[in-house]
């Protein structure tokens, strides 16, 4: 870990995505942190609350199939901090590392949502050869850009908290 508390190392995927939507960053907030909504806007991904309430300390398990190749993804709620910062702690078996997702107000009815993710894949050559390319699927900047878009446009469109 570095000192401000990002993974380093040659084994790390770092991935970065943002948006504008056009809602308060509370109706922002509220719709990113209702986990199992998520399905409706991260493709292929099955998200669901394993453990606790959602919050602070709860489990997070998110599938995300693609053709043969499955994904399991486990993550800790490490921090809540509405309506501004969601942070997790990716700790499965072929994903570790730090995400967050901040939401920026930018004015009564805009907000700027940033999703960053650290992702440390096995030092395991042969498993880290394989998982690379799953997780840099779901951990694509193309791919959390266009989930980004899709959330904003259904937030905007009601259809989310």
């Amino acid at each position: 870990m570095t000192s401000s508390g990002q993974p380093d190392g040659p084994h790390i995927g770092e991935v970065t995505a943002t948006v504008i939507v056009d809602a308060p960053a509370a109706r922002v907030f509220a719709a990113l942190s209702d986990w199992e909504q998520q399905s409706a806007w991260i493709p292929r991904t099955q998200v669901r609350v394993v453990e606790g309430d959602g919050g602070e300390g709860s489990r997070i398990e998110a599938v995300t199939v693609v053709g043969p190749l499955k994904l399991r993804d486990e993550m800790r709620v490490t921090r809540l901090d509405a309506p501004y910062e969601i942070a997790v702690m990716h700790f499965g078996q072929v994903l570790t590392g730090p995400g967050v997702m901040r939401c920026t107000p930018m004015g009564p009815d805009r907000t700027q949502v940033v999703w960053h993710e650290w992702f440390q894949l096995p030092r395991n050559v042969a498993v880290g050869r394989f998982a690379w390319p799953v997780a840099l699927w779901p951990g694509s900047k193309i791919t959390l850009t266009r989930a980004l878009k899709r959330f904003a446009r259904l937030v905007e469109q009601g259809r989310l908290p």
